[in-house]
């Protein structure tokens, strides 16, 4: 459940590691901590990257994920769960699974395609997270890519044509919906969210810089750490938004790798 008292909350993400310190994991902690939230997390994939490629992908067995799912919740009161990289079809049905059972909130960010074009879920795993996991989430956060491949149709070319996108993703059982509209031309990103009764568009300036690495895991990390900390999910989202927009803006501050480099999590206590 979210967190109603003055304790520091804490968030569990259930996500792939990424040895360049960019996204997955690594985003996702830096970010509950720049929230103000505590971080744990379960380990579904190491990866072999930097800001280049994706070198290489090993996934840990279900059984190993579910022993450090138990292992965190048996010890932990956990206020909220976002999950990213989840890599195949047997992490996917463990997860789901597992969390079925508990009443905390959930964010899912549907990871299936690398920043530099890696795959990174199967397609057996997208249609086990469209059956098993997103009808228990409270917020889904797929990309246009990614939720048309969730969909099994095009991707839509104008912010009317996303709005009935989201109207159907939440057909699939989640509870809320943002759509991330970062893949459309233009000079502002517009995300729009659903909740069943009201579409709330969210527009963005977009940022001119090459270093977007972990860019929608840091997003999803945001959002649940505000869940976590009692906010409203709208206000979650937008809150989220502020923080993703920040950490693109002090992008360039960072000199981290060759090719798309991360968003600078820590853009408000590094000068």
């Amino acid at each position: 459940m979210a967190n109603t008292s003055s304790a520091i909350p804490n968030v569990l993400t259930i996500a792939g590691s990424d040895s360049g310190g960019g996204a997955g994991i690594q985003a996702d902690l830096k970010t509950f901590s720049a929230i103000g939230a505590y971080g744990a997390s379960a380990i579904t994939v190491l990866t072999a990257q930097n800001t280049q490629s994706v070198k290489s992908i090993f996934p840990v067995s279900a059984e190993f994920l579910l022993q450090q799912l138990e292992a965190v919740f048996d010890d932990i009161e956990i206020n909220a769960v976002k999950t990213g990289m989840l890599g195949n079809i047997d992490i996917v049905l463990a997860v789901a699974s597992f969390l079925k059972s508990k009443n905390v909130p959930l964010v899912i960010d549907p990871v299936m395609v690398s920043t530099s074009g890696s795959k990174l879920l199967s397609d057996d795993g997208i249609d086990s997270l469209v059956k098993h996991l997103i009808p228990i989430a409270d917020i889904i956060t797929p990309n246009l890519p990614e939720a048309a491949a969730m969909l099994g149709q095009s991707e839509p070319k104008d912010r009317t044509g996303m709005a009935d996108m989201a109207a159907e993703l939440l057909e699939l059982g989640a509870k809320q919906v943002l759509l991330k509209g970062g893949h459309l031309q233009g000079e502002e990103c517009p995300d729009i969210y659903y909740d069943g009764q009201e579409f709330i568009e969210f527009l963005s300036p977009r940022v001119n810089t090459k270093n977007t690495h972990g860019t929608g895991c840091t997003l999803a990390a945001a959002i649940t750490a505000y869940l976590a900390k009692g906010e409203s999910p709208a206000t979650a989202v937008r809150l989220a938004k502020d923080y993703i927009t920040s950490a693109l803006r002090g992008a360039d501050k960072l000199n981290v790798g060759a090719g798309h480099g991360p968003v600078n999590h820590f853009h408000a206590y590094w000068s």
